[in-house]
């Protein structure tokens, strides 16, 4: 069982930064993929950034040159540096790991943590 505790959420004006933090506990840190995923009021969950446990990244469209997704596996943690931040990046940021092994997946979320955008 992997257990995932965001930080780092909070108000920030448009154009600004914030770094998100996701600690995991319970598991093998390495071998997960880990991803940020991101759900605004009245909107689907959307998958932001993923890393894989090599150290691949993929974004979605919208935030490519903005947010850099990174991963520390001596400190089981992933981070999301957001940059020049706007109005409609504002949603809950959900940590997600997962891990594939043969017919068995894993799948873990955090519990979210709030970004606003706004001046």
């Amino acid at each position: 069982q992997v257990q995932l505790v965001e930080s780092g959420g909070g108000l920030v004006q448009p154009g600004g930064s914030l770094r998100l933090s996701c600690a995991a506990s319970g598991g093998i840190f390495s071998l997960y993929a880990m991803g940020w995923y991101r759900q605004a009021p009245g909107k689907q969950r959307e998958l932001v950034a993923s890393i894989t446990s090599g150290g691949r990244t993929n974004y979605t469209d919208s935030v490519k040159g903005r947010f850099t997704i990174s991963r520390d596996n001596t400190k089981n943690t992933v981070y999301l540096q957001m940059n020049s931040l706007k109005p409609e990046d504002t949603a809950d940021y959900y940590c997600n790991a997962k891990l594939i092994l043969g017919p068995v997946a894993m799948d873990y979320w955090g519990k979210g943590t709030l970004v606003t955008v706004s001046s």
